[in-house]
């Protein structure tokens, strides 16, 4: 890892710009963590104690299981008697209104026998009470057995079924056993409806003063526990007795009310925490890749990736949404395996896991399937080039995180005694976090947008001869396209060998040198017995010729090719000179000044180990066409001159490649070239023909 560190002393703004990252990731985390009684235990009734042995600090008392204090709330309800107050006057009031009534419109058309039939009706419905049909409902509902009428401070008890309403009151009325003496009919033409009035109201203060004083007779706690009391082991089956007493416990934690000295412990102690996972990565970061650190776009990605997870883990946490293992914590190795390197991925991974364990019940556990699989997505990822590949790795994770999860349950399970009981939710919602795995390949296209970076699925898609650019390539300047071909090919087994990237070097070969699309016939690949240079100064010659790479940066900008391949467009002549042209020069002009500058590439030089295996296989493969003869020696000779000439001249002193890498690639160069140079033998002429 050494070769990507760059020694490099940190200016003032360097440490600013870092102190200023893990500052808001400390404020940030912090902010958001949950505390108090906000992260709570896993309390399973019937499943083993997953926490060390608990012993109580303080005194608490325990609750009563839910099932006992509903019958007992249940009972005390039936006792309720809601109070409502009569209102006298009121049958007084309807009885002589319905009197003056019969006396003026009912006179001739209801026998007088109807008056005090009627009467005596009114007079029982009144002294029974009459309430609103919406208390009546409510009473109902609430599944009141019976209601106190309270006359002139003196009250009676009388069931629900007693009281009317001005419906039901009605329907008394007219309700009649005795159809032969009091016809329906008749009945109807008094309009008795508007004599029923309700005469019951409700009594709210005297009620609700009633109901406290029956739910003060609840009692809630079945006994205390006191400090220094244990109440279970880890491993021990949590039976009736230790659930109730956890849950007493928790509840006793929520509803305590914390001092200020207590919150600013547990605020400082999660601040403290952040701190160190934080530095503790940037410390990696700056030893071993600080190289990833003087670029603001791979900086903001490892930040937004490493407190993205922490903050959804929080949020799940406090609301108690869903579970924890829903959240696809795999997407982060994955992304930053993809975009940066292995080593990175499971570090930050690392960091960022240990960051939300802080806010989960069980964290040992959660950390250890987690880890795993983020070691399993790491390694099932080499390279995510095919939708198949990155299939698999989701596949992998998801059954390595089963398979930890289930190693649990059997170390906490004991199969002869009956206490085998799984936790299937666990397992559902690590299958559905699998699924949302599969997002992480949709996610890569705005994430290479949003941070300019290059997944080997871009690289892939880009390497397809059928994209326009190189298809351009392939009509107008085939020559070059064989170049770039055999470039490609060279510069990917380089890679391969040296342990780089591959599949981009391939993709840079494949487009350094696009832009000699504007002007093919220049270059010697694509001529066909006329030289045009013939015509043309050495200056003007090797313009045209160097004029490639802008040409090549044009294209690549109104192509829209990523920013990676662009930089091997520009760097794989580095700062060297069109020798040809320059060496012609010089020796026609020999009492010359020379302007070097008319002579060479604008660059800049290799600034990584794959450019500069471009640069080394571009030259190499073109000086071999020149070649009078392929020989293992003439072969060799040709690649030592031409890579020690480059190393000699500087063009690689700016990149992370050592003179081991270069011996190695200097021995693949020739063994691949003499495989494309190979002589055949002469087949013999047959003489009997």
């Amino acid at each position: 890892m050494s070769r990507f560190n760059h020694y490099n002393k940190i200016t003032t703004r360097g440490y600013v710009n870092r102190t200023l990252v893990i500052l808001f990731g400390i404020l940030i985390l912090t902010f958001f963590m949950p505390r108090g009684s906000q992260v709570k235990l896993d309390i399973k009734q019937g499943r083993p104690w997953n926490y060390g042995t608990f012993i109580a600090k303080e005194n608490f008392p325990i609750l009563k299981a839910e099932e006992q204090l509903q019958h007992e709330a249940d009972s005390l309800q039936a006792l309720y008697k809601p109070i409502f107050e009569m209102d006298a006057e009121m049958e007084a009031v309807q009885l002589g209104a319905f009197q003056r009534t019969f006396d003026t419109e009912m006179r001739g058309a209801v026998p007088d026998n109807y008056r005090s039939h009627i009467a005596q009706k009114l007079t029982e419905i009144y002294q029974r009470g009459i309430l609103q049909s919406a208390d009546y409902e409510r009473l109902l509902s609430e599944k009141v057995t019976g209601i106190v009428i309270s006359v002139q401070n003196m009250g009676a008890t009388h069931a629900i079924q007693e009281i009317f309403t001005p419906k039901s009151a009605y329907e008394y009325l007219m309700h009649e056993t005795d159809s032969l003496h009091f016809q329906r009919a008749l009945l109807q033409r008094c309009n008795l409806s508007r004599f029923l009035e309700p005469n019951l109201t409700y009594d709210k203060e005297r009620s609700e003063s009633q109901l406290d004083n029956i739910q003060k007779q609840l009692v809630r706690y079945a006994g205390q526990v006191v400090a220094g009391q244990k109440v279970i082991d880890q491993g021990d089956i949590v039976d009736d007795e230790a659930y109730n007493i956890l849950r007493s416990w928790q509840a006793h934690q929520e509803g305590r009310k914390r001092s200020v000295a207590e919150r600013f412990s547990q605020l400082g102690g999660q601040a403290l925490y952040v701190t160190i996972l934080l530095l503790c990565l940037l410390v990696f970061y700056n030893q071993f890749r600080s190289d990833y650190l003087q670029r603001a776009r791979t900086v903001m990605l490892i930040t937004l990736l490493t407190l993205l997870f922490p903050l959804i883990t929080y949020e799940v946490v406090k609301y108690s949404l869903l579970s924890v293992y829903l959240i696809p914590y795999c997407i982060l190795p994955i992304f930053i395996r993809v975009f940066l390197d292995s080593r990175s991925a499971f570090i930050t991974h690392v960091t960022s896991v240990l960051l939300s364990a802080i806010a989960i019940a069980s964290p040992f556990e959660f950390i250890v399937v987690q880890l795993v699989a983020g070691l399993v997505a790491i390694y099932s990822l080499r390279q995510l080039s095919q939708r198949s590949e990155l299939f698999t790795a989701v596949m992998l994770v998801t059954l390595a995180s089963l398979l930890c999860h289930l190693c649990f349950e059997l170390v906490r399970m004991s199969f002869f005694t009956g206490q085998e009981q799984y936790d299937l939710g666990t397992y559902l919602f690590i299958i559905m976090n699998g699924f949302l795995l599969l997002i992480s390949y949709l996610l890569l296209i705005p994430f290479e947008r949003l941070f300019r970076f290059t997944s080997s699925v871009t690289l892939v898609e880009l390497s397809n001869t059928n994209n326009e650019v190189l298809r351009r390539l392939s009509e107008e300047a085939p020559g070059t396209f064989q170049h770039s071909m055999q470039v490609a090919n060279l510069a990917a087994e380089v890679a391969v060998t040296l342990g780089a990237k591959s599949q981009l070097v391939r993709t840079g070969a494949l487009y350094h040198d696009i832009g000699k699309l504007d002007a093919p016939v220049f270059f010697t690949e694509n001529q066909n017995g006329v030289n045009p240079h013939d015509q043309l100064s050495y200056t003007k010659s090797a313009q045209i010729i160097i004029s490639h790479v802008k040409k090549g940066l044009e294209l690549a900008e109104h192509y829209r090719l990523p920013e990676v391949i662009r930089q091997f467009i520009a760097t794989h002549h580095g700062r060297s000179k069109a020798k040809y042209f320059y060496i012609k020069y010089k020796q026609d002009n020999p009492l010359l000044q020379v302007d070097d500058s008319f002579f060479t590439y604008p660059g800049p030089n290799p600034q990584t180990i794959e450019q500069a295996i471009l640069m080394m296989c571009d030259a190499v493969e073109a000086a071999s066409r020149s070649l009078p003869e392929y020989t293992e020696e003439s072969i060799a000779t040709l690649v030592q001159r031409i890579v020690d000439s480059q190393v000699q001249e500087g063009y690689f002193n700016h990149c992370p490649i050592t003179f081991q890498d270069i011996a190695t690639a200097k021995q693949v160069l020739t063994q691949k070239l003499m495989t494309i140079y190979h002589t055949r033998i002469q087949y013999p002429d047959d003489e009997r023909k």
